[in-house]
């Protein structure tokens, strides 16, 4: 007889082999981020707990699954005022047990903005950046954030989880750069260069 213990194990497995390779695609923007998905392998790899369980900070390390919405002709990001963290910060969340990361995004771009998630022609279902963050207050504990990047029309972000933010603001990414970094995810300023790197490597191809 197979035990259910083996069987779950196997998942596990899989589960873990599926974001080293993940993550093992994502071409690192800095010495910090090189930093970052070293940490994130040895985290996975090393069998410790990865997914969050129990609000805020059970296991004291867990994935999270950020969307970065944008507006491609407008040139322009969706940020949004997050109440408990107190910062203007991408949309996203938590990683369900059993869940990919994608899934994830999906499933919260659906219930934090009441659109369909769609990927960026330019990077698909996959994440363009990964950072590992420990976060501030009470309940303290470290966010290991995949960053996708989805794509949408301004106009069609008509509403917002209202328990979760208090306003959402369209910013370019030369806005977003002037924005004090501590009114931010610590992070957002480097994403906004790799993603403009990004941009102007495709605008270059063209």
């Amino acid at each position: 007889m197979v035990s259910t213990e083996r069987s779950g194990n196997t998942a596990d497995e899989q589960s873990r082999t599926d974001l080293l390779h993940l993550i093992g695609a994502i071409a690192p923007w800095d010495d910090l981020e090189r930093a970052h998905l070293a940490e994130a392998a040895q985290w996975i790899a090393g069998g410790a707990p990865l997914h969050r369980v129990r609000a805020p900070d059970v296991p004291a390390t867990h994935l999270v699954g950020y969307f970065v919405v944008l507006d491609h002709p407008r040139g322009q990001l969706l940020l949004v005022a997050h109440r408990k963290a107190g910062l203007w910060l991408p949309t996203g969340g938590h990683v369900d047990p059993g869940e990919e990361p994608w899934a994830a995004v999906a499933r919260e771009c659906r219930e934090e903005l009441g659109i369909e998630a769609a990927a960026s022609p330019l990077t698909g279902e996959r994440p363009v950046f990964l950072t590992v963050t420990r976060t501030r207050g009470q309940g303290a504990h470290t966010d290991v954030s995949l960053w996708y990047l989805l794509s949408a029309d301004a106009t069609a972000v008509t509403a917002f989880d209202q328990g979760e933010f208090s306003a959402i603001r369209w910013l370019t990414g030369e806005q977003v750069l002037i924005e004090p970094a501590h009114v931010l995810d610590p992070h957002m300023h480097r994403f906004t260069r790799k993603l403009r790197h990004v941009l102007g490597g495709v605008s270059r191809r063209r």
